[in-house]
């Protein structure tokens, strides 16, 4: 039995992957050719990987798997099908150059790739009731967020590569003038008692991960939280109360991490003759008090713990965010309102690389006037990530989320300037270790109303 598609535009879904084809092009036209077989970050697999892994993860998925149909090259479809990082530097090196294909061959295959996907989403029949992959056709939604993830990803890694070898977009200042504005208080909001909806409901859109399902109420005590996120400046004072030197703040294998890898300051901050400086994506810039600290959990609940407080909960962020002071049940999409406007009201969706300053867009701000939920950074939960009651695995990708149902990964909520529109529904859930210095992480604090 098939259904008809009502809900995939194909027109619609053409364009977008050919917008995110496009944009994944571009970030790999960044770097200096040079760093092809080299690996930015230890523990990630080598730029070349990426550039293969994303076509053909997504033949593999909705060609082969999804449609039955026979996909562009068998060897390439197994090299590059395993997008799980290496458990290990010595695994990365082994998996390395020279068995890696040439460059000019990956973009040959992903160019038959891009011709086969858009075909498929022009003409396959990509939703049907009797096959897993393509009920809602999810096997569709899947390759194209995951792509959008791994730019991202990209991103992290680029982050790493000398400035002498990356390209900077025509026309992008990372540190504006109006930047030296500070916008961000010391203020807390009260948060009424209410409830939150986790996850993503079947009626929220079309898609939503495995680990966003099911929806579910839950019920959120009165709580206080920051009204905008801990910025570099706040964050100083941490840093010269001598913060990183003392142990009351951190757990034993945080402690450890300190101890073993000399960290004295957040992973994005450069001390150079006594002076700060922010490391940009694109150059190294005199560390602007007025951005959001990007940090680690471990960094961001020492800090917390310093002054008092702790990190807020999963549910609490969506409270925070979402809800409303009626607290009955009534709950917006977004922080600022109902809908997504074409250009983001937030520092998201790629409009910059690196972060503004915390507290500028009021107009973002949620019923409570809390602001920069949603944009500037990726926002620190102290929830560990784990499946919602009734998680199912995912037919088109089901070792995304139950791979990381560990206890050694931390939720993280809002979006980053690199995150895709996509990814600021309501119900999407980030996750990362609490040690994992590259992430586009910040945090604010929480306590009891």
């Amino acid at each position: 039995m098939t259904t008809a598609i009502s809900h995939v535009h194909r027109g619609a879904l053409r364009a977008r992957y050919a917008d995110i084809r496009r944009r994944t092009r571009a970030m790999f036209d960044l770097l200096d050719e040079a760093w092809y077989y080299q690996r930015p970050i230890g523990l990630r697999n080598p730029v070349v990987f990426y550039e293969g892994h994303l076509p053909v993860f997504a033949v593999n998925t909705l060609i082969k798997r999804g449609l039955g149909h026979r996909g562009v090259d068998a060897h390439l479809e197994q090299v590059f099908a395993r997008g799980i990082d290496p458990e290990s530097e010595a695994t990365a090196i082994a998996r390395g150059n020279p068995a890696w294909p040439s460059r000019d061959a990956v973009r040959e295959y992903a160019d038959a790739a891009d011709r086969l996907i858009d075909e498929a989403i022009a003409n396959a029949d990509l939703e049907r009731d009797d096959h897993p992959l393509l009920r809602g056709a999810e096997a569709l939604w899947t390759i194209l967020e995951h792509e959008e993830m791994h730019q991202e990803t990209l991103a992290y890694m680029w982050h790493q590569v000398p400035y002498a070898s990356k390209r900077r977009p025509a026309g992008y200042t990372t540190l504006p003038q109006e930047h030296a504005t500070m916008y961000a208080s010391e203020g807390q909001s009260v948060i009424p008692a209410g409830t939150a909806t986790l996850g993503t409901g079947t009626c929220d859109g079309e898609f939503g991960w495995d680990n966003e399902r099911p929806a579910h109420v839950v019920r959120v005590p009165a709580f206080s939280i920051d009204v905008d996120n801990v910025t570099n400046a706040a964050f100083m004072a941490f840093v010269e109360a001598g913060g990183y030197r003392d142990r009351r703040w951190w757990r034993d294998e945080d402690w450890a991490w300190l101890q073993s890898d000399a960290v004295s300051a957040p992973s994005f901050w450069e001390q150079d003759e006594g002076r700060w400086y922010w490391r940009g994506m694109f150059e190294r810039v005199p560390l602007p008090g007025s951005w959001p600290v990007y940090v680690t959990w471990a960094e961001a609940r020492a800090y917390a713990a310093w002054r008092g407080r702790r990190l807020p909960t999963e549910a609490q962020f969506h409270r925070a965010a979402y809800g409303t002071p009626e607290g009955a049940g009534v709950e917006r999409p977004y922080p600022w309102g109902d809908t997504l406007p074409l250009v983001p009201p937030a520092n998201f969706d790629y409009r910059r690389w690196d972060p503004e300053p915390a507290g500028m867009r009021h107009d973002a701000a949620s019923e409570f006037g809390i602001r920069d939920l949603v944009g500037n950074g990726w926002e620190w939960t102290s929830t560990v990530f784990g499946p919602f009651a009734g998680f199912s695995a995912m037919p088109s990708y089901p070792e995304y989320s139950a791979d990381f149902f560990d206890g050694e990964h931390f939720v993280l909520k809002g979006a980053s300037p690199l995150t895709a529109r996509a990814f600021v529904r309501r119900g999407f859930r980030n996750w990362f270790r609490p040690r994992y210095p590259y992430v586009y992480a910040t945090f604010r604090c929480a306590g009891d109303a």
